[in-house]
């Protein structure tokens, strides 16, 4: 896609600070990182959001995943490694390449929260049920 930030990242056209690289899948630092070793991993191939990932373009994601988390883990020694990606703009995604965040964290008061308001109250026991059975059903069409 040639108007895709990412897309301009993983065919050279926009310079990067490489991590890692493969025939399937492309990792460098983000450069508005939230902490040190702040980490992106994208697919070459352009995919806007896990909605439109083929499970073959996710399983090679996924399978470097590791890899990355515990490279950074090694070289940086964080406390934790928070894994993020927003899908949509609801989600706040701000690049419509699928895009895997590792945010390695060096202290609980970093000043990075996600925002986390449960909905206990309005999600009862019965509703939860419900909504399985719903994706449930998705999953078996």
């Amino acid at each position: 896609m040639t108007d895709c930030l990412f897309c301009k990242i993983v065919d050279g056209t926009i310079p990067s600070k490489k991590v890692y690289e493969d025939d399937n899948v492309f990792a460098f630092m983000d450069v508005s990182p939230l902490s040190k070793g702040h980490t992106l991993l994208v697919p070459k191939e352009h995919v806007a959001n896990v909605l439109e990932m083929s499970s073959e373009t996710a399983a090679n994601l996924f399978s470097v995943a590791p890899q990355i988390a515990n490279a950074i883990q090694r070289a940086f020694e964080p406390a934790g490694i928070n894994l993020l990606n927003n899908n949509g703009a609801a989600a706040n995604q701000s690049v419509f390449h699928f895009h895997l965040h590792f945010i390695p964290r060096y202290d609980e008061n970093d000043g990075y929260r996600p925002i986390w308001n449960t909905k206990e109250s309005e999600f009862t026991s019965d509703v939860l049920e419900q909504f399985s059975a719903k994706i449930i059903g998705e999953l078996n069409k």
